[in-house]
């Protein structure tokens, strides 16, 4: 029985790991895994026009962000090397060389000016545009001429009639008319392949036992089974995942919404978040839980209960899983949940942070969505309000009674509780409801009439720091 072996094969010509492209690295990981197979990493660099400096890497650094751990790829080699398809041009030139001399490919010499001329006709005339096949008939000796003056790319000469069929895991089984199937080009003028040869080539060296894509491949598909064919090569399993959309049903576009996965990195999305909330795309956990791990994922997965209808990512619902992965955090490992916050918080390079975080965290933890919006719910606890929420002019004197009677309060019995005690006794002095009061004392000391519970924070900020706020304003 064969090793199942699955792949991604990004382009480096995006900012960084699209959203979509990390789902189809984790479908394809875990399909892996869960068969004690291998998953691998391919970049598919040959669009030398539109490569993004260091996007490889930032593609690399995303996927073993996520928990993505590959077997073989470009920066840790593999017994299938070079992973880059930049550096295995030779490999395609000569197969691509090979179906010429059989029959099954041909040097095409047209200029991209009569190219597009065609292309204007076919549509003119409500054809869909595909090449024409003129080249096709060029005679071996003209060929040979032309091979030595003039550019060429070298086209799949695809059967003009017959279908092209494959089974797919998820969609059952596909049909092509090879009338409707162009001519693709496979090698092109500057003598880097196309994707279509460049994948067949690889996906077969390479010995991937399933080809597990996005469903904008099923198109292409027909073109891939018959450059394996005119190879002589087994198929390898199919299986086209639906493509994610944006809560209006469109596609997910960068032009309506983040769409890198460093932007969630960014955020403050936990990896283990966003890798659950993905695994929830056409996949459901049998136990029908909404958090489970990835190795949970694993142990249950089944590849053909991925459903094709089109799921929805919503960032909304996205927070809301992350806000259950923040709270774990902070209780189970509260020493991870600070460094995270180092890297987020502009206070973080203070030397008192992490035994600030270390106080504020039962505070804070149910009340943030994503790392990022911890600084807005907790800046006052590293350095005094520079603003306030509501004028406390007239307030003054309310507020210099409070910081009066907290003074009488011992070092030792700093504690929410007898704070809280002392202060309804000024709340009651001053004529002020309850909550007009508290909103007043905790603008004075937040900055911000909505904040983790007052008397806590208080507690924690200790009581010279509270009285000296209370005095900054009554002064």
């Amino acid at each position: 029985m064969k090793t199942v072996r699955t792949r991604i094969a990004p382009s480096p010509t995006g900012e960084n790991l699209h959203i979509g492209n990390a789902y189809t690295a984790l479908i394809n990981f875990v399909f892996a895994k869960k068969n004690n197979g291998q998953f691998i990493i391919r970049i598919e660099d040959t669009d030398r026009s539109r490569l993004v400096k260091g996007s490889e890497e930032r593609i690399l650094s995303s996927l073993k962000w996520l928990g993505l751990t590959y077997d073989e790829g470009p920066d840790i080699g593999g017994p299938y090397s070079p992973y880059r398809q930049s550096e295995r041009l030779s490999l395609y030139k000569n197969y691509a060389q090979n179906l010429v001399e059989k029959g099954n490919a041909y040097y095409c010499f047209c200029t991209p000016q009569r190219l597009t001329k065609m292309r204007e006709k076919q549509i003119a005339q409500g054809l869909p545009p595909m090449y024409d096949g003129t080249c096709k008939r060029v005679k071996s000796e003209e060929v040979r001429a032309k091979i030595k003056n003039e550019k060429y790319v070298i086209r799949l000469n695809v059967p003009e009639e017959g279908i092209t069929e494959f089974t797919d895991v998820l969609r059952g089984k596909i049909s092509f008319e090879n009338k409707l199937i162009d001519d693709q080009v496979l090698i092109k003028s500057d003598g880097f392949p196309t994707y279509h040869l460049g994948v067949v080539v690889d996906d077969h060296l390479m010995k991937i036992t399933h080809v597990i894509r996005g469903e904008e491949w099923i198109s292409s598909t027909p073109k891939h089974i018959l450059l394996y064919q005119a190879f002589g090569w087994d198929l390898p399993v199919f299986a086209h995942l639906p493509l994610l959309r944006n809560p209006d049903k469109s596609k997910l576009s960068k032009r309506k919404n983040p769409v890198w996965v460093s932007w969630y990195k960014e955020q403050g999305i936990l990896p283990e978040a966003l890798i659950n909330y993905l695994s929830l795309m056409g996949w459901s956990d049998p136990n029908e839980r909404d958090k489970f791990s990835l190795s949970e994922m694993v142990k249950h997965f089944k590849l053909e209960d991925i459903k094709t209808t089109a799921p929805i990512f919503d960032r909304e619902k996205l927070k809301w899983l992350n806000k259950k992965y923040i709270q774990d955090l902070a209780t189970l490992d509260p020493k991870r949940f600070t460094t995270l916050l180092r890297t987020m918080s502009s206070y973080g390079t203070t030397p008192e942070f992490d035994e600030k975080v270390r106080k504020v965290i039962p505070l804070v933890s149910p009340r943030i969505s994503t790392l990022k919006e911890y600084d807005a719910i907790s800046s006052f606890f590293h350095a005094r309000p520079q603003k306030y929420e509501v004028d406390l002019e007239s307030y003054q004197d309310v507020i210099s009674k409070s910081a009066d009677i907290l003074e009488n309060i011992q070092i030792a019995q700093w504690k929410s509780d007898r704070i809280g005690e002392e202060l309804q006794k000024v709340a009651k002095a001053t004529g002020l409801t309850n909550s007009e009061y508290f909103m007043i004392l905790r603008v004075t000391i937040t900055g911000k009439k909505v904040s983790p519970p007052l008397n806590e924070s208080m507690e924690i900020l200790g009581k010279n720091e509270t009285i000296a706020r209370l005095q900054t304003i009554s002064a």
